[in-house]
């Protein structure tokens, strides 16, 4: 609160981190979460015995919970970076093998693919200056509008992501993804990010 006023913060990003996460967990033929379409243009792995699925999709799933909410999901045992994928992969140092082993062919692919879409959302982002912020305001203000008071203090991550189908999906407690070409049509990302300011504020 400042001077009585309530407070929302909205981070926008492609985070490399995230989009390297998505691209392993494609290649090598992860479900989880089962709900998040696929990226664009990335090939799909083939699935594992049912028993290293499942040891792979534990693993997994911890993992992207600390790539999306670091802060949320602390890991109980020291993380480290992994070999290749320079500082954008750490790993727990017990109980992650599986993944590591899965993921090791994949680096330089990966790393490449995370540059270019963050890259893309980057120039994207700096040929609309101020669009971001103004999206996030009207949607609140309609918000308020409604219910009729002023929106509590709130915060929200946004993943801006290449990904298959259009919408906006919860991938964390604070963060949600949304379809690149969503996040670039006005009138159609204005009328999806209400139902989430409205769950939050």
């Amino acid at each position: 609160m400042t001077g009585g006023q309530p407070e929302w913060v909205i981070r926008e990003d492609a985070a490399q981190p995230v989009l390297v996460a998505l691209y392993l967990r494609q290649v090598v033929g992860i479900r989880s979460p089962e709900e998040l379409p696929a990226l664009r243009r990335v090939p799909t792995g083939a699935e594992r015995a049912e028993a290293a699925q499942a040891q792979l999709e534990r693993e997994w799933r911890e993992y992207w919970a600390m790539t999306v909410e670091p802060q949320a999901h602390p890991s109980p045992v020291p993380l480290e970076l992994i070999d290749g994928f320079e500082t954008l992969v750490a790993l727990p140092v017990e109980g992650s093998r599986t993944l590591r082993e899965a993921i090791a062919p994949h680096a330089e692919d990966a790393i490449d693919f995370a540059r270019h879409a963050h890259g893309r959302y980057a120039r994207d982002a700096a040929a609309r200056p101020g669009v971001s912020y103004r999206a996030y305001a009207s949607a609140i203000a309609a918000h308020e509008r409604t219910v009729g008071r002023r929106a509590h203090s709130f915060e929200l991550n946004v993943q801006v992501l290449p990904l298959a189908q259009r919408g906006v999906w919860w991938i964390g407690s604070l963060t949600v993804a949304v379809t690149d070409g969503l996040r670039g049509d006005v009138a159609a990302f204005d009328a999806a990010i209400h139902p989430i300011i409205a769950e939050l504020a």
